[in-house]
């Protein structure tokens, strides 16, 4: 039992640990266009990850301008290029940056690198070897769409795969449905808000309400019927606005959807504390859960879905969430219903657990709404 407890605090630490990254962590969005030997390239990079490794704000105010970004245009693209490196049949394909521009993505402004590059002969295979950020932030992922001939297939690169050999044409559906399932569990695991909602749900599964006091599931059956309810729940409604936001069918503003996942997670940590809607848990679950499909959504529109095969594309992505899903109920639940009738669970799991979850997401809440700055 001391194990067990041992292990289910570590869990918990672990989650609540990372808060300043709010939705997720590093990511920077690489798109190369194949043609014969010419290679086109963009290359998304968040500002505040230039900032970190070559330092971008000149007057030390916090704040970054155009023309503070401007300025260290040389720096940024001698840092940026001497970071991916492209090769052909053995022989290396030269990138230059031929213009760069700044946007929006969903949780911040990017550097955009228009890039331009040749191979010495028609490229069929492409090795990439992508280093970027990973001396200073071993957590970055570098997320790459090769687009050849109206085909395109996709990589996800991280320090344990920072070289991939990829073919520019050929790329079946189903490796596309592969590819985007790899991004969906990436992208549930690192999307702390989606974790702390989910577990806030999931902690009282194993424990029922009864004069006015948590006790313990007679069964293992029980809980985990409970947390079917939840989970099912969850997956229905995200799975509904996750394909309509993508498709364009229904579009939030992304601080509005931030914000209102951050109150849901507010909600359902108070909940642990204050029972308020006991037993129609599945029901917060799947209205909440409308709200989280669009931030899913969000990920997905970074990431750029292939026109040849959007919609298994789009299935894969979310049949990856429900798999990342499934592997944190997985770990979860059978520890929780050991530990259940512990004081160590209620008071300080569930409690104190729940406390610290909603102290953490009302810090989200205030930056999201108010566009301020509260956790480094």
């Amino acid at each position: 039992m001391k194990r067990i407890a041992t292990a289910l605090l570590y869990l918990a630490a672990l989650l609540l640990a990372m808060p300043a990254w709010a939705h997720k962590p590093s990511d920077s969005y690489l798109t190369l266009d194949v043609e014969g030997r010419r290679i086109d390239g963009q290359w998304d990079i968040a500002l505040r990850d230039l900032d970190m490794a070559i330092g971008l704000d000149g007057d030390g105010n916090g704040e970054l301008t155009w023309n503070e970004v401007r300025g260290r245009q040389d720096a940024i693209a001698a840092y940026a290029l001497a970071r991916l490196k492209l090769a052909s049949a053995g022989q290396a394909c030269p990138l230059r940056l031929t213009d760069m521009l700044l946007d929006e993505h969903s949780d911040g402004a990017y550097a955009v690198l228009r890039l331009h590059g040749a191979c010495g002969a028609d490229v069929a295979r492409l090795d990439v070897d992508y280093g970027l950020l990973f001396d200073i932030d071993p957590q970055h992922k570098g997320l790459l769409q090769l687009r050849h001939g109206g085909q395109a297939s996709t990589a996800i690169f991280a320090p344990d795969s920072a070289h991939q050999t990829l073919g520019v044409s050929g790329a079946s559906s189903w490796r596309q449905f592969g590819d985007y399932a790899r991004h969906g569990i990436w992208h549930i695991w690192i999307g702390f808000d989606h974790i702390l909602f989910l577990l806030s749900l999931l902690l009282p599964a194993v424990l029922v309400y009864r004069d006015r006091k948590w006790q313990g599931r007679t069964t293992f059956r029980a809980a985990a019927f409970d947390v079917l309810k939840i989970v099912t729940a969850f997956t229905l409604a995200h799975s509904i606005t996750l394909t309509l936001a993508t498709l364009g069918v229904v579009a939030l503003p992304s601080r509005l959807v931030e914000s209102a996942i951050a109150a849901s997670v507010v909600l359902a940590a108070l909940n642990n504390l204050w029972p308020l809607f006991h037993g129609r848990r599945a029901l917060v679950a799947f209205a909440f859960g409308l709200i989280h499909g669009f931030g899913f959504a969000s990920v997905l529109r970074d990431l750029g879905l292939p026109k040849a095969s959007l919609l298994l594309s789009l299935v894969g992505f979310n049949v990856g969430v429900e798999v990342g899903q499934i592997a944190i109920v997985a770990v979860f639940l059978p520890l929780a219903f050991l530990m259940r009738n512990s004081i160590l669970y209620r008071k300080g799991i569930l409690g104190a657990g729940s406390c610290l979850i909603a102290l953490v997401a009302l810090a989200w809440l205030a930056e999201r709404s108010l566009d301020m700055k509260l956790l480094a």
